[in-house]
């Protein structure tokens, strides 16, 4: 009898604990149970946008929920960032970092409204490109400048005359544009626009002069004619792009490098179950031979590595494009 009514108690505290563990397991496999959205800190059109647009669809058919892309431009890249850093750590905002919010921005700004490595929880790298050095085709023409070599002498002989657009301040465009001037001693009146894409716009419309953009969004410009590619600023030549020189090999700038890279992350606080379930989900559609051939196709070079991998990237980023703001002289308020 004893044994029978310990047994007895011993079930209800069972139940008892499934009962009250139930909520805490409902919430943690009923993620998500509404929409999802990916912020990207630019205007639509650039390469942020290209790579976010081409996840979100793969990631609703793995989760049976819409993720839903937002553009959030301004200070290059800053006022999305700093969205995504205050939102609740609940899984239904993501950001789509760059270079710029979580490698350059620390350094180039006097102070970040968010802490590039505090205030959130890397989820995985979507993808690197490489810059790719490009003008208004017809402007070239008209100027006669047909390589690195013609921009730089064109540059040094009219000084002032040139301007340099880029998708922000403080975005990888911008840094490899302030890195070409101080290495080659030129001087380019520098535009900032809020993406790549309105920034490209002006390019193609004749209103700036060169622009150091990203591979993936210049791309299609290139091929159809309207732009005129000179070289890529990454230390490898682009399988994209095989017969574009590097600025290094192109201008004998040893070195030179200043390529881009795209990653997932959400505010810091992040049930680590989502985070590695986005991460998981993530890798396996970048390794999907229709994304990963899409995305080669455009000069993008696939990533999904674990978040450990991406934090650590995150902070060798910080310090590699510390000592290129330094070199560059340049500097934001």
């Amino acid at each position: 009898m004893p044994s029978s009514f310990h047994a007895r108690r011993g079930l209800m505290a069972l139940a008892a604990a499934l009962v009250l563990a139930a909520p805490t397991l409902q919430a943690q496999t009923a993620w998500p149970s509404k929409p999802v959205r990916i912020v990207v800190p630019f205007a639509p059109g650039g390469t942020t946008d290209i790579l976010a647009r081409a996840m979100a669809p793969e990631l609703s058919r793995a989760f049976g929920q819409s993720f839903i892309v937002e553009n959030r431009a301004g200070a290059g890249g800053n006022v999305g960032a700093d969205l995504v850093a205050k939102s609740p750590a609940d899984g239904y905002t993501f950001l789509m970092g760059t270079v710029g919010t979580h490698g350059i921005n620390k350094a180039l700004y006097g102070k970040l409204p968010y802490d590039p490595q505090k205030d959130f929880a890397p989820i995985t790298l979507v993808a690197g490109v490489p810059n790719v050095m490009v003008m208004n085709a017809e402007r070239a023409k008209a100027l006669g400048i047909n390589t690195v070599a013609d921009f730089i002498k064109y540059a040094k002989a009219n000084p002032g005359k040139l301007s340099m657009a880029s998708s922000g301040n403080g975005t990888s465009i911008h840094l490899a544009g302030e890195l070409f001037k101080s290495r080659t001693g030129i001087f380019m009146t520098h535009i900032p626009y809020r993406g790549s894409g309105p920034a490209l716009l002006d390019l193609m419309g004749g209103n700036t002069d060169v622009m150091f953009d990203n591979l993936p969004s210049a791309l299609p410009q290139i091929k159809a004619g309207k732009l005129k590619a000179f070289a890529v600023t990454s230390a490898e030549r682009s399988a994209a792009v095989p017969d574009l020189p590097t600025i290094a090999e192109a201008a004998g700038l040893k070195g030179f490098d200043a390529s881009s890279w795209f990653g997932l992350l959400a505010p810091a606080g992040t049930p680590p179950d989502i985070v590695n379930r986005v991460q998981q989900e993530t890798a396996k559609a970048l390794a999907s031979p229709a994304v990963k051939e899409k995305l080669l196709a455009q000069g993008a070079i696939p990533g999904g590595n674990t978040p450990q991998e991406f934090a650590k990237m995150i902070d060798a980023e910080h310090i590699k494009w510390a000592a290129v703001v330094k070199a560059s002289g340049a500097k934001v308020d």
